[in-house]
């Protein structure tokens, strides 16, 4: 694959780059190695500074940054703003948060005596250089909320981002650096997907994150298990939104609309599959259709648009690879289904609503990544759930109901790695983000997510003399 921007609203190539050939690559990785030797040493204070400043020149650089990230993928110029302030968000809790995180853990002082220790405590150490394996629908946020934990933790980075988002990924680079990060603490190397196998199995590369396809987590976890290096999986997902009669039925079809259609549907976390009481099915479904037919598709630099183009031509094609399976096997399109005429340049599809959807269609057990959504009925709680879990993912779900009861057997039952009520999915940097099942294991931000890549090393102290 080339590693190239190639405007997806218009399919023109815009900028073309040479991958790294091996002996570049080796010099990265001396860089690496020998600056997580002294990174390491640095004190929280420090690298807060460091992450502070970077957080200060990503927002001067806002504008910019969101226009090249809708240029490479296609967002919405208004998605791309706001997710350059998530991720200004994000380095400042870390800066602010990482010692606390970090802190040494004291056990109960009977549980040090029975261990014959007079002290004991563990302290949390960083492991080494770590492989960030990015994908293309966030290419900001995805990076920083792998390397604003990692570094804070006193790790260096490697990013192998998706070849589609290359001058995002070198922007990560030269933003650490301009914020006076030391050479090698965070560098991206542009390769093709090929080059990943031996990077895993190299001495000094320590651990390995992936976000991105269910073949590609697969691939990763065989080689790093292989040579015995811990990993991070974030994969697709397939996530539930169940709508129960005690839902307030207006705000959970507005927030419907924006869950399945951000990103342009291009989201692990998006909702897709809408799981609705039948007593309320009629009214959901009606509004539900009707907003979704209502987005204005276009221009992702135009500020009016609501839904800009997929990023990629297959990315399309796989698409409307599912719609077209549905429909010929019994589904109906209650609105979209297909390209929309008045666009005939760039990778462009329909907000779409399927409905009949059935065992047999691909659509029920696959992850749809553009703006289409399964609407299903059920008769009660019981059949919602059975539906929601049947998916070989376990990302996150929606659920709107304000029966306690429900909420509580929804927490109980929902088999993914967050249950978000009367709200979108989202992921902030205080909550720990992950899934279960096909869609990884893990977890990214929050306590959880920075400990992820540090050595919880038991530190014991015996009676003197």
């Amino acid at each position: 694959m080339a590693i190239a921007t190639v405007n997806p609203a218009t399919g023109e190539t815009l900028k073309t780059f040479d991958a790294l050939n091996a002996g570049e690559i080796e010099e990265r990785l001396v860089r690496a190695d020998r600056a997580f030797g002294e990174y390491r040493l640095t004190d929280f204070a420090h690298r807060a500074g460091l992450m502070h400043r970077a957080a200060d020149l990503l927002e001067e650089d806002q504008e910019s940054v969101a226009r090249t990230i809708t240029t490479e993928m296609g967002k919405t110029l208004a998605s791309a703003r706001a997710e350059v302030a998530k991720c200004v968000k994000a380095m400042r809790w870390y800066a602010e948060h990482a010692e606390k995180l970090l802190a040494d853990e004291r056990p109960e002082q009977a549980d040090v005596e029975d261990s014959g220790a007079v002290r004991a405590f563990v302290r949390y150490r960083p492991l080494g250089t770590v492989l960030a394996v990015m994908p293309w629908n966030f290419p900001l946020w995805q990076v920083v909320r792998f390397a604003a934990p990692a570094l804070m933790a006193g790790n260096t980075g490697l990013l192998k981002h998706a070849s589609n988002v290359p001058q995002t990924a070198l922007y990560m680079e030269e933003l650490f650096r301009r914020a006076g990060f030391p050479e090698g603490v965070f560098q991206t190397l542009l390769i093709g997907s090929g080059a990943i196998a031996d990077l895993l199995r190299d001495e000094r590369v320590a651990a390995a994150t992936l976000t991105g396809s269910e073949p590609a987590g697969r691939s990763v976890a065989s080689i790093a298990g292989d040579e015995i290096k811990k990993t991070v999986l974030e994969l697709g997902g397939s996530d539930p939104y169940l709508v129960m009669p005690s839902a307030d039925l207006d705000k959970a079809v507005r927030t419907a609309v924006t869950a399945r259609v951000q990103n342009a549907g291009q989201s692990c976390i998006a909702a897709k599959r809408f799981i609705v009481h039948t007593d309320v099915f009629e009214q959901f479904s009606s509004g539900f259709v009707e907003r979704m037919a209502s987005l204005k598709v276009g221009d992702p630099m135009d500020e009016e648009t609501d839904v800009g183009p997929l990023s990629s031509a297959n990315g399309r094609s796989d698409l409307e690879e599912l719609v077209d399976d549905a429909t010929r096997r019994g589904a109906t399109a209650l609105c979209g289904g297909g390209r929309p005429q008045h666009l005939t340049n760039g990778y462009f599809y329909e907000p779409t609503v399927l409905t009949g959807i059935t065992e047999a269609m691909r659509v029920h057990r696959e992850e749809a990544f553009g703006p289409v959504a399964s609407l299903y009925r059920v008769a009660d709680l019981d059949e919602a759930i059975d539906l929601a879990n049947d998916t070989p993912f376990g990302l996150s779900s929606n659920a709107w109901t304000r029966d306690p009861a429900e909420q509580e057997r929804l927490t109980r039952d929902l088999a993914a790695g967050a249950v978000y009520f009367n709200g979108m999915t989202a992921s902030h940097p205080g909550l720990p983000f992950g899934g279960t099942k096909r869609s990884g294991y893990g977890r990214e931000l929050a306590g959880h997510g920075i400990r992820e890549f540090c050595n919880a090393t038991t530190v014991w102290f015996g009676p003197e003399g």
